[in-house]
């Protein structure tokens, strides 16, 4: 940043602050918005973040069937779905749950699988973020994602994260490879 201010700083043209004060009727939160349209489905669902946002069942909302409404996300966490003047009430399916393993009842057949269910969350870290094709905004504590992420928290690149790639196998193995494999006998002539 020192070089890039060294290079292109300029001093003012006027040197006096002319920010003018907020009229009453601005309204900055209003302004500061991170908004996003989606489509209503026919069940009044729709999609944000990899979260489901399922719409009440109201008058505004029943109109909205496959029409397009604005997700807005505000810098202290809150979300609201407008449609135009209205504000739309929703409740929300997120499809990225953690499974809790202190809430569920001790079982010794229970206790393997959701080791194996924590083994395969733990194996996928580019399902734990959000908005991985969105700019990175900051997550407050009381947005409705913000339980299971880490604060301060970047984007995560989906494309170089994942399993290794394997190897292509040739065609065709040949007899002695598949005795050294003990496959052999499986095969069919």
């Amino acid at each position: 940043m020192a070089l890039h201010n060294e290079r292109f700083v300029r001093p003012p043209f006027d040197p006096r602050d002319l920010h003018r004060p907020l009229a009453p009727h601005d309204d900055l939160t209003a302004t500061m918005v991170w908004r996003e349209e989606r489509s209503v489905t026919a069940s009044l669902t729709l999609h944000y973040n990899k979260a489901m946002f399922i719409l009440e069942p109201t008058e505004i909302s029943r109109k909205l069937m496959r029409k397009r409404v604005s997700v807005c996300e505000y810098p202290d966490g809150r979300i609201e779905i407008r449609h135009g003047d209205h504000v739309l009430p929703y409740r929300v399916f997120d499809k990225m749950r953690q499974v809790n393993q202190a809430a569920v009842v001790d079982n010794k057949h229970l206790d393997a699988a959701l080791m194996m269910a924590r083994a395969f969350q733990e194996l996928a870290p580019h399902h734990r973020s959000r908005n991985n094709n969105e700019p990175s905004r900051p997550s407050g504590s009381r947005t409705i994602f913000a339980e299971g992420q880490s604060e301060g928290a970047g984007k995560v690149d989906g494309r170089r994260i994942g399993r290794p790639k394997l190897k292509k196998l040739p065609q065709r193995l040949s007899a002695a490879e598949l005795e050294a494999r003990g496959t052999a006998q499986f095969v069919t002539r």
